[in-house]
């Protein structure tokens, strides 16, 4: 009985020394390959990340207006008087000149009233003629009294009266005149004409709607309307206040250029200047009226078109500029990944003030000195070593306007 169980026991202890020897085995493998990683780790070095440094330079901040092209001059062509269109002496579309006749409107009928006109006026100058020989015999005989006073006081009134029938029908053959002139609409300034809104064969001129005949619009130079709000109205009035130089230049005469950016986005060639500003801000609406002046050389530029004008609002001196691509945002905060005096990654949180070009301009949290990380955003992290490389960034906008 003794001996079973003796026998039993060894049984139980090599049962559980075979069981235990693959767990320890593998707990020493473990602790080897954890040794080996954390040397390994220990002894690999930082990664390079390319950084580069805050830019500095005075900034010209611009904002876009939409505004209305017109025509230096655009000038309604209307009938005056009224009639049947009898003739259009026009290619629509094209230049004409001052001066040139454009409609003709039938004009028998005012050549009817001229020529009455002209009767009436002959009819008026024989009653002068007969009134000054009735006064020239009356006045001897009322010398020697040989008629009354009375009848030369008549005698004088009815010469009075003829000459100022005389004078009346002069005036009446005048408009006369005038309107049979009016049959013959003619171009007032050098410019291009529109399309006609009338044929041959129309009634024009009975009212202001049919009285509108075609447009005619100088386009060498045009005129570009648009409106600031109040708020934008004194952000450039005080930047002009407090910038002596822009003031110095209205002085000498020099003026503030503007540019136009065109409907596809492209900006026009030609520098335009404002030429006015209105005397108060409209209360319906707050905003101001201006007006820019832009030459057309090329006739690019027609009434009706709808262009952006960019105004610079202010300058801003020294201001500090990052790259757009290094700026993470999230929700409407932005932050940058610094490289500190230790080599470490840093989450700096910025302030943006306004875009410029393909940077942003910084307002708040940063110095200026810092070395800001360019490429691999995705790959640093908060306390990240890294051996920093400084490189310079290449802006991949040449035009700021």
């Amino acid at each position: 009985m003794v001996k079973q169980k003796l026998n039993l026991k060894n049984m139980k202890y090599k049962c559980y020394h075979t069981r235990s020897l693959p767990v320890l085995v593998f707990l020493i493998v473990a602790v080897m390959v954890g040794c080996v990683k954390k040397e390994t780790t220990q002894n690999q070095a930082p990664p390079e990340i390319s950084v580069i440094k805050v830019k500095r330079q005075d900034v010209p901040v611009y904002q876009e207006f939409v505004g209305q092209i017109y025509g230096k001059e655009d000038i309604t062509i209307r009938a005056r008087v009224e009639g049947f269109l009898q003739g259009i002496h026009f290619k629509e579309g094209t230049r004409v000149s001052k001066g040139q006749l454009l409609y003709s409107i039938d004009p028998q009928p005012f050549k009817a009233k001229v020529a009455a006109q002209m009767s009436g006026l002959a009819e008026a100058k024989t009653m002068l003629a007969k009134a000054e020989s009735d006064l020239n015999r009356i006045r001897p005989l009322a010398e020697n009294n040989a008629v009354s006073q009375s009848d030369l006081d008549a005698a004088v009134a009815q010469y009075e009266a003829a000459q100022a029938s005389v004078d009346a029908a002069k005036a009446n053959l005048e408009y006369a005149e005038i309107e049979l002139g009016y049959t013959e609409i003619e171009s007032p300034i050098n410019g291009i004409i529109g399309k006609t809104q009338a044929k041959v064969g129309d009634f024009v001129g009975r009212d202001f709607s049919s009285s509108s005949l075609n447009e005619v619009s100088n386009i060498d130079e045009v005129l570009v309307e648009f409106f600031l709000s109040e708020s934008q109205y004194l952000t450039i009035a005080r930047e002009i206040v407090q910038r002596e130089g822009k003031l110095q230049k209205r002085a000498t005469g020099e003026r503030a250029e503007l540019r136009l950016k065109l409907a596809d986005e492209s900006v026009y060639g030609e520098v335009g200047y404002l030429i006015f500003m209105d005397r108060g801000i409209n209360p319906e609406t707050g905003t101001i009226l201006l007006q820019a002046s832009f030459p057309n050389p090329d006739k690019i530029l027609r009434p009706g078109q709808f262009a952006r004008v960019i105004v610079e609002m202010n300058n801003v001196e020294n201001a500090m500029l990052v790259p757009q691509q290094v700026v993470n945002e999230v929700q409407g905060s932005f932050s940058v990944f610094v490289v500190n005096d230790s080599s470490k990654i840093e989450i700096r949180p910025i302030g943006i003030f306004e875009q410029f070009k393909d940077y942003y301009i910084v307002k708040s949290g940063l110095k200026g000195d810092e070395a800001i990380v360019l490429e691999g955003l995705q790959k640093v992290r908060s306390g990240m070593m890294v051996r920093p490389k400084e490189t310079t960034y290449t802006s991949k906008q040449s035009n700021t306007k």
